[in-house]
């Protein structure tokens, strides 16, 4: 039995890590490998996986969207979400999850102590990661979580899916932004602003200002480790929390379905934390 991450690029993955240390603390000697897979060679990947003792991977970009067609069978959050990062083989059968948006609330409740039920969230996005999480927030008993993206089109194909109708589409600007933290008890940045890398950044903060004092923001980027929405988020006294949980999380809810038996997961999560700390990750 072998487990996998897929990708291109794929080989800057801490997912090897996360799951390695974490099998290795349930006593398993099963590999956990990076393997490059190009956009148009999942076919093959699928075969090869097969021939060679693969029962499970990961799959990160381009691949989230690009393997529904060739899956056997979907869970309903990786169906509603459109996309998924975990598959495993059972019983001959290609099965697709996507644990991105139950990583997101499950390091909500582990890192912040918030649980989304009865919350109003502002999240900011409307992106693949936008998806999960917010259908997400909505499944896991959210009042109301207003969906902010600088295409308001993109932002109402997104709410349009929820089956619950938590979701509110709205746009992006400073007004907007700011009406809606005003009534929010936590804010979710799923964009890629202040990511390492990226040339863009957030025009102003002051939208933060109309949070709650006891308000949270929450960013799913962990690279830099601390974002300058966190660092302005912090000077004003509010909550604050990067996207390493959320790994982590995923991974764990990731290794029970390649396992498919239920894990200790806070003690999971405690064993994957404690390796990327110790990789200085």
């Amino acid at each position: 039995m072998r487990l996998q991450v897929i990708g291109d690029p794929v080989l800057h993955s801490k997912s090897p890590l996360i799951h390695t240390s974490m099998l290795a603390a349930l006593g398993s000697d099963m590999e956990y490998t990076p393997h490059v897979v190009r956009r148009g060679e999942l076919p093959r990947y699928l075969a090869w996986a097969r021939e060679n003792g693969v029962t499970g991977f990961n799959a990160t970009m381009p691949h989230k969207e690009d393997l529904l067609p060739l899956l056997d069978e979907m869970d309903p959050a990786a169906r509603a979400v459109g996309a998924v990062n975990t598959v495993c083989l059972r019983e001959g059968k290609w099965m697709g999850f996507n644990t991105d948006g139950g990583g997101a609330v499950e390091a909500l409740r582990d890192g912040l102590g918030i649980d989304p039920a009865g919350l109003t969230i502002t999240l900011l996005g409307a992106g693949g990661a936008a998806k999960a999480v917010a259908l997400a927030l909505s499944a896991a008993g959210a009042e109301r979580v207003f969906v902010c993206n600088r295409t308001l089109s993109r932002a109402e194909t997104l709410c349009a899916q929820d089956p619950l109708g938590r979701l509110t589409p709205n746009r992006f600007d400073a007004a907007a932004l700011g009406r809606c933290a005003e009534q929010s008890q936590l804010l979710v940045n799923c964009t890629n602003l202040g990511m390492a890398g990226c040339p863009h950044q957030f025009e102003d903060f002051s939208f933060l200002d109309a949070l709650p004092r006891d308000g949270a923001v929450f960013d799913l980027i962990y690279h830099p480790a601390k974002t300058e929405l966190l660092a302005q988020a912090e000077c004003r006294g509010l909550k604050a929390l990067n996207g390493l949980p959320m790994l982590v999380w995923q991974a764990v809810l990731a290794l029970e379905h390649f396992l498919d038996r239920p894990l200790d997961r806070g003690a999971m999560a405690a064993v994957a934390t404690d390796a990327l700390r110790g990789a200085g990750v």
